[in-house]
């Protein structure tokens, strides 16, 4: 029997971020994964949507080179050599991955925890010192529209489909569900969104929500918003349900021992410690930003706290970046200008449109703006949203301006670039 410092259950971006961390460190690893390296991140999530994003985008742009003087016969979209293309990429980011867990023992097996310092995998008993449960989320699916992997598909199963919906209904117009819903209507699909909540993608600013819808309707992707009357399905050949993703808690034995969970999520301190205080657990099993970068942050917050404990660090950054791949794109940081106000901040707005972009007008992507708030009294810049073109780019320098405090007056005095499209940021505080 095998004894280890650590051993991890789970590769996604929290247990691969943790055991490549907790390795550094010195620690004899263990990482357990039933499936394969990435998790969700690079299997089912950020990478392969991604990947079909930007060539839904391309075609995009194909359509509309007219625009930039150049004259090309119809494009056709072949939805096989897409599809074919995210794989590659899948698979060559995925061996890069496994190279980078040299000097951990990877352990291909279903997990089960038997109690705080031995767990079962497979058919292989092996003992630890600590535990770290990173094994993610799954999507939610609803009581009256349980996923059938056919007609009513999940954002696992939409990524594999072989043909591209003549229509396609979307329910629920958070982050994943808008991705799609843009995806799909580049593609050619006859797209409608819907979405309980008064606007699409909630939490997030709501002129940048606004705008988004506009262009979406310009785009005649239908949009129902406001707990509207729900279609009928008949109407669709897909329906695909975004209702956000429940923490993959269940099935690893935590029941029997003892660790506190609360609706699904696992329930830990600000060291990222559970009820067992040997047993940590990092990612979108604790239920918190469910965002593949925060979830390589708690992992390597976990790993440094279990190699020295004591030296406790706290999981405790607050300004971590939002992104969505929409077209345009939309990103946010810090407080949104709602939530300052909420909060009885006396702001500052500084916005600048991308109308006056020479960049964004190179690029023939107009739409859109840069908001930037700031404390009043003090100058200091405490958030930001972007929607537009590489908005999600962009959200880098704001996010750096939040996180070290600096002052709306350290960016004007800042020399940007010029014709670039981060150089909107200096117009927009100047």
């Amino acid at each position: 029997m095998t004894h280890y410092d650590l051993a991890v259950i789970g590769s996604g971006w929290a247990g691969f971020n943790a055991a490549k961390k907790a390795r550094e460190s010195g620690l004899k690893v263990a990482l357990i994964e039933k499936e394969k390296v990435g998790g969700t991140c690079l299997n089912r999530g950020c990478i392969p949507t991604k990947a079909l994003i930007q060539s839904a985008k391309v075609y995009s742009i194909c359509k509309k080179s007219g625009n930039f003087g150049i004259e090309s016969s119809a494009p056709k979209v072949n939805l096989k050599d897409i599809q074919g293309r995210k794989e590659a990429i899948v698979l060559g980011l995925r061996s890069g991955m496994e190279s980078l867990l040299k000097g951990v023992d990877f352990i291909r097996e279903e997990a089960r925890i038997l109690s705080n310092d031995s767990i079962q995998a497979g058919s292989n008993k092996i003992t630890c010192a600590n535990i770290l449960i990173a094994t993610g989320s799954s999507p939610s699916e609803l009581r009256d529209l349980k996923f059938d992997h056919e007609k009513i598909l999940s954002s696992d199963d939409i990524l594999s489909i072989d043909e591209i919906p003549s229509s396609l209904l979307v329910v629920g117009g958070g982050v994943i569900g808008c991705e799609f819903a843009s995806l799909f209507a580049h593609l050619g699909s006859k797209v409608t969104i819907i979405e309980k909540m008064p606007q699409l993608l909630p939490g997030e600013d709501k002129e940048a929500a606004r705008k988004l819808e506009n262009i979406f309707k310009k785009r005649r992707i239908k949009v129902a918003t406001s707990n509207a009357a729900f279609p009928d399905l008949k109407e669709f050949s897909r329906v695909l349900v975004c209702v956000g993703r429940r923490p993959s808690s269940e099935g690893f034995g935590l029941e029997d021992l003892g660790v506190e969970i609360e609706n699904a999520k696992i329930c830990v301190d600000e060291f990222l410690r559970t009820s067992i205080p040997n047993i940590y657990a990092a990612g979108d099993c604790t239920g918190k930003l469910m965002l593949a970068h925060y979830a390589a942050y708690q992992g390597e917050i976990a790993a440094h706290n279990i190699a020295d404990p004591n030296n406790l660090k706290k999981c405790d950054k607050a300004n971590i970046p939002n992104c969505i791949f929409t077209d345009p794109e939309i990103s946010s940081v810090g407080l949104k200008e709602e939530e300052a106000v909420s909060k009885g901040i006396e702001t500052k707005i500084s916005k600048f449109d991308f109308l006056g972009s020479g960049m964004a007008r190179i690029l023939d992507e107009k739409e859109g703006f840069i908001k930037v708030v700031s404390e009043k009294a003090s100058g200091r810049v405490i958030g930001g949203s972007i929607i537009g073109p590489r908005a999600t780019e962009l959200i880098g320098i704001l996010t750096l301006a939040v996180s070290a405090g600096l002052s709306v007056s350290s960016l004007k005095e800042t020399v940007f670039a010029h014709p670039t499209l981060h150089e909107s940021i200096h117009e927009a505080v100047k």
